[in-house]
């Protein structure tokens, strides 16, 4: 399910962010972790860590749906990960939190990291997970990665004729699962967002969304020559099967964080793409020790 809450915030003209808040209310005394969703995902790829009380007695969580995605929605059909990446830093500001670490998983590390370089003052550190700095180069496809540009593009062509009836595709569906979770979560895990991605991607105006979605993931710019300008401490983590950006392509990329006090590349076994869903122990000793280290 998406988010039940929202906050309005004036990028673009005007965005309704979908966020889910760990507690009532932010809690002064305590770090706070936000954590941006992978593709089509919403808030609920982190019920894990929402529900693990040794994480959220020691953390306020605010996560956080980028546009395209979940409850968000905006005034503009048109927005990049830019935008997502000041709609979340706007979202803190409203909910008074005034600096945070960062967590994203896959598109939510490329949102974090954007985060970390428009905001370096608000963003304490970042972690990144089963993902990738650069766009979708040739140069990291010869190096294990996905080519969603030919494999993707016939959606972007079926999802470009207005739709009123508009239900996003089972195969589609299959592949979120598939690429995502790679087998590591249960049928109900599965059937919960094959439910989800029904609901959030239906109707002309989820058309709009996914099709927009779709067009950041296929058209976004790569990073790599900005990294050396984050200065807070980076933990990535990565499956070693990762099904997407694979492990030669993270292990080049940690190296580029040049400016950053520490930055670590760690290989989970048996994560999944998704992996904060897949590994939530290994993501919540990440989270615990970055933050009893900087907070």
């Amino acid at each position: 399910m998406a988010a039940t809450t929202t906050v309005n915030v004036p990028h673009l003209g005007g965005i309704s962010a979908g966020y889910r808040l760990s507690g009532d209310r932010i809690e002064p005394a305590k770090p706070t972790v936000v954590l941006i969703n992978s593709m089509c995902t919403t808030s609920s790829l982190y019920n894990t860590q929402f529900e693990s009380a040794s994480l959220t007695s020691a953390v306020n969580l605010l996560a956080i749906e980028p546009l395209g995605h979940g409850a968000t929605s905006s005034t503009t059909e048109h927005f990049t990960y830019w935008d997502s990446a000041v709609m979340a830093l706007q979202v803190m500001e409203a909910l008074g939190v005034k600096k945070a670490f960062a967590l994203g998983t896959s598109q939510g590390g490329w949102v974090v990291v954007r985060m970390a370089l428009l905001a370096p003052e608000k963003i304490q550190g970042l972690l990144p997970l089963g993902t990738s700095m650069d766009y979708e180069s040739s140069a990291s496809r010869e190096k294990g990665c996905w080519d969603p540009k030919t494999q993707l593009m016939p959606f972007y062509e079926k999802w470009s004729t207005p739709s009123p009836d508009f239900v996003v595709d089972e195969v589609w569906r299959g592949m979120v699962a598939q690429l995502g979770f790679s087998a590591a979560v249960s049928q109900e895990t599965l059937s919960f967002w094959d439910q989800t991605l029904k609901e959030v991607y239906s109707g002309e105006a989820g058309r709009k969304k996914l099709r927009m979605a779709l067009i950041n993931l296929m058209e976004r710019d790569g990073l790599l020559r900005r990294l050396q300008d984050v200065k807070c401490p980076v933990y990535w983590l990565q499956g070693p099967e990762d099904p997407v950006f694979g492990k030669t392509v993270p292990a080049e990329h940690i190296e580029m964080f040049t400016a950053s006090p520490e930055a670590t590349l760690t290989f989970v076994d048996g994560a999944g793409h998704y992996l904060n869903a897949t590994s939530p122990n290994e993501t919540e000793e990440a989270i615990l020790k970055m933050v009893r280290k900087y907070a």
